[in-house]
């Protein structure tokens, strides 16, 4: 899949894979709800609107869409579950990202943690971005919990 052909089917010059019709979007930055048609190519949205023509249709009438929710900043591992199980429960209710500061397992496991949190970060439905700890090694005004 190239810009261009998404692009065509932007435009319209090309028919969607997938047309979602009468769907009521949610603007997370407005407040607002409306309804109008989706367009999606192979595995991205390609267009928002009314006259857009696509391989198949499905009325989605009555039904909201919203973006993906990210978590700009979590301590993963204090949430005392595995990647995979936190991964479980967040993805259904519309969290598709998270940024993960490792800090605590960073102070606890040094290395080790952090290589573990990247290796437990793969293959998930999560999209899991980690940063770089700032307070490795903690400071003697905290504790590193071990």
């Amino acid at each position: 899949m190239s810009l261009a052909e998404i692009i065509k089917v932007a435009r319209g010059e090309e028919k969607a894979d997938l047309l979602l019709k009468n769907g009521k979007i949610i603007n997370v930055f407005s407040g607002e709800v409306y309804t109008t048609d989706v367009a999606i190519y192979k595995d991205m949205i390609a267009g928002l609107g009314e006259g857009y023509n696509a391989d198949k249709e499905i009325d989605i009438s009555n039904c909201y869409l919203s973006p993906g929710f990210m978590d700009g900043h979590i301590h993963l591992e204090s949430s005392m579950v595995k990647i995979s199980e936190f991964a479980r429960t967040v993805v259904p209710m519309g969290t598709t990202s998270v940024i993960i500061d490792p800090h605590e397992i960073a102070n606890v496991l040094g290395l080790e943690g952090i290589r573990y949190m990247l290796e437990s970060s793969k293959y998930n439905p999560l999209n899991i971005f980690m940063m770089l700890p700032s307070c490795v090694p903690a400071s003697s005004l905290g504790t590193s919990g071990a």
